[in-house]
Parts: structure tokens; sequence; C-alpha cells
């Protein structure tokens, strides 16, 4: 039988898995008389190795997550599977492998990748990680609640450097005891006027002293206009001073026609006009004072007017009001009061208002050194309140020591030397009632819509 020699046959080209469509096939970058794992003998374990590896079946299926790219990577696709032996002959199976080494990948073991669990989805399929397709509310429930109301009540609001409750206990509190100690005084000065010493100074000092020969009796029809005029100016003045002290920001201004540059607010001007007024009034009353002799009513003619004060305001405190009649004589803390109001208090004003003024000059160096605007601001503000406490007390005890009486004196000049009589007149009652109405309507009136008008005959008005 003839001798058949074994020839080295040329291995079949191999075929790949065939790869899903769209997949790429890794190629070998290194061929196998470049690659140096190919110029000497293939160890059998890595031979084993690499057979194992292409007999797997490794496919790209879906996306691991929602987005991703699918799974293995491309860079892990499986190698090709060597062909099946169909001649029956002997290959060298060394030769075989040493021919497919570049073909599969060296030493790429394949590890089995765990498969990560399925984002969770609502029951319409959507993600729970994407936000919602309309803006949620969240409704507080008790607790929050009652954490915004603990937070609340910890900062209260203040009025000033207090609580509304703590300005409550402040009133109350202040109350009682004001009132509490105005009845001790009371208990007190009637327990001294009780004594032996009170009852001798009472006798010495009723509260009043004789006035002078000539002094006039009643008080004539000009104190009754001038008692109204004055009354209308300082309740407007008050008002106008207290809008120019906390107006922040005038709506209005105004400035005289030859002078552009000198602009102030129109509160500033009404309430410096009817400073003037005031003053031509003030000059007008005292002048008619001293040329009608009233000026002795009011002007202290003698040293016994203190004592008499000292023993009025204790007959005061004691709630036993001294009997008087105005249209003779005032007692003595009357006359102190009104002389202190017209010759102390009213020029006080007059001057430290002219010192805050557009009328004062603003270049006298050695004026404004000597008066500085500091000391008239400091001076004209106390003036104002100790006028605010004269109207309100003059006006309690006007009421509270005989009503109709004593407006019939001051606006009906109606009086006589009998205390007792006009006690039922009310003529100056309904006078009294004429000038309030007259003053609401001004202090109603007193608003920049009214004023422009007026105050655009003496200069020009302008907004900001």
């Amino acid at each position: 039988m003839a001798t058949v020699a074994a020839t080295p046959q040329t291995p079949a080209p191999q075929r790949s898995s065939p790869a899903p469509a769209g997949a790429e096939t890794a190629a070998p970058t290194e061929t196998a008389e470049s690659s140096p794992a190919a110029s000497g003998p293939v160890a059998p374990a890595a031979a084993a190795a690499a057979g194992a590896a292409g007999a797997q079946a490794l496919r790209r299926g879906l996306p691991r997550v929602p987005g991703g790219e699918p799974w293995p990577p491309a860079g892990l696709a499986p190698a090709a599977t060597p062909a099946p032996n169909t001649a029956g002959t002997a290959t060298d199976t060394s030769v075989t492998d040493a021919a497919a080494a570049p073909a599969a990948p060296v030493a790429a073991e394949v590890v089995p990748t765990e498969h990560a669990p399925a984002a969770p989805r609502t029951p319409t399929g959507r993600p729970l990680s994407e936000p919602l397709p309309f803006p949620r509310t969240v409704w507080p429930g008790a607790a929050a609640r009652a954490s915004a109301s603990s937070a609340a009540a910890a900062e209260p609001q203040r009025i000033g450097p207090f609580t509304r409750g703590q300005w409550a206990g402040i009133v109350i509190v202040g109350g009682a005891g004001l009132l509490y100690a105005a009845a001790m005084a009371v208990l007190a000065v009637r327990w001294l006027l009780s004594t032996s010493w009170g009852i001798d100074f009472l006798e010495t000092y009723p509260g009043e002293y004789h006035l002078p020969a000539g002094t006039p009796v009643g008080f004539p029809a000009w104190l009754g206009w001038q008692h109204f005029f004055n009354v209308f100016l300082m309740v407007l003045i008050i008002r106008s001073g207290l809008r120019v002290r906390t107006e922040k920001r005038p709506t209005a201004f105004w400035s005289p026609r030859n002078n552009n540059r000198r602009k102030i607010s129109l509160n500033l001007w009404f309430h410096q006009s009817l400073d003037i007024l005031w003053l031509v009034n003030g000059v007008a009353f005292v002048v008619l004072l001293f040329v009608t002799g009233q000026w002795m009513r009011i002007v202290p003619t003698s040293w016994e007017v203190f004592p008499n004060a000292v023993s009025a305001a204790l007959q005061y405190v004691s709630l036993d009001w001294p009997t008087e009649n105005g249209w003779v004589n005032y007692n003595a803390l009357q006359q102190l009061a009104y002389f202190a109001t017209v010759f102390i208090a009213a020029p006080l004003a007059a001057i430290t208002g002219v010192r805050m003024s557009g009328v004062w000059p603003k270049n006298a160096a050695g004026l404004n050194k000597a008066y500085p605007v500091e000391w008239a601001r400091a001076v004209h503000f106390p003036v104002m309140l100790y006028f605010v406490a004269f109207i309100a007390v003059h006006v309690f005890l006007v009421f509270a020591t005989g009503a109709l009486r004593n407006l019939n004196h001051m606006y009906a000049a109606q009086g006589s030397v009998d205390p007792n009589a006009y006690a039922d007149n009310w003529t100056g009652f309904w006078f009294f009632v004429a000038s309030l109405v007259v003053i609401a309507a001004a202090w109603i009136a007193a608003r920049p819509l009214v004023l422009a008008p007026i105050a655009r005959l003496f200069g020009k008005v302008s907004g900001r």
C-alpha cells in the first residue's frame, strides 16, 4: 500500500460568530508576525483559555440602564471560533493555534458582570427620579404650623423699645401707680391743711392778693377776640410743627419768587406763616394790655404772689378748690401761669423759631457762633410741649371750676362781681362751640391741596 506523506494543510478560513446588526467587530491590533506572543510556542494553558473564551457566545443586548450603551461594550466582542475539521486529517494543533492566535485576544478573560436592577417607576411608567410635570404643593401640618407660630412668637412686634404687651403693662402699672400716688397726695395735703399750721397758712395766704389800685375789672371785647385768635393759631402751629418734625419726604415745596434756590417744604412754609401771624397777634395783645391796664391782672406786682401760689396749689391738690372770680382777679397760681406763658414761653418760641427759619442770616459767622442752631432746636420743642400742657390744664380748669361762667368771661365778655352771676348763661358756650367748629375746619383743610393755592400768592409751589 502506498504510503501517503502527511503534508501540512493550510487552515481553513475561520468564521466569526454572527454579531448583532449595527454592532462593531473588534479587530486585532497586531499581526502574527509582529506579535511577540506568536513568535514562540503557545502555552497550552493560554490556548485553552483562549479556546474557552471563544467558545462562549457573548451577545450585545439591551442597555443596562435607561439611555445607556448596550451591554457588553464593543471592545469585549467574542473571538472567532475555529472551523471544524471535516477532512478527517490530522492537524497539528500547535500550528493551528499559533496561526489562529492573532484572531483571539491574548489572556483576555471575560468576567461576567451582574445586571443592575431596573430603575423604579410609577404605575404610569415614569421613573421616580424625574421631576413632576406640575408644581408640587406641600400643605404644612400641625407641627409646621406650631413651629411657625413659635418662630413668630420668638420675635414679637415692637413699638419703640417695647412690645404691645409691655406697653399695656406699663400703662396699667403706671396708671395704677399714679392713682395711688395721687390718692396719697390728697390724703397728705388734707391732713396738712387740717392742722393748726395749715389753718393759719390758709388764713394768711388765701390764694390771691389785692391788685394795685386802678386795675380794670372785667374783660373787654378785644380780649375775647385775641383769645380766640391765639387759640386758633396755637392749635395749627402745634399741628404743623409736628408735621414738620415727623415729615421725611415732603410732597410739595415753596420758594420765593426772587430766589428759586431757597426752597422749603410746604408744611414748613405753613408753620412759619402761622408763626408770623401768631407773633403779630401777640404783639397786638401785649400792646393792648399795657394801653388798657390789663397787664396788672397777669403781671405779679407783689412778692405775696409766691406764698399765695403755694396756697392755691395745696387747695387744688386737696380737691377743696379755692373760690375765685376771674372777672375781678385771678388767683396767684393762675397769674404766674399766664405771666410765664405770655412773657417767657412765647418769646422763647419766637426767638428759637426765628433762629431755625430762613429769615436768619446764614453767612453771619460770629452771630451763628454766638447763637448756635442746636441751642434753638434744644429749646424750641420743649417750649411747644409746655404750650400743649398749658392748654390741656387750662381747658380742664375752665370746665371744672364753672364752665358756663368762665366761657361767658372769655368768649362773650359777660361777667359780674358776683361770682354766681352768669352761671346759667349759655351765650359764651355757643361762641365757644362756634370757635371749635372753625378750628376743626382749619385743621382738616391744612393739607397741600388747600395750602398750595394760598402759598402761590406769596411765591412758587413745586413738586419734588
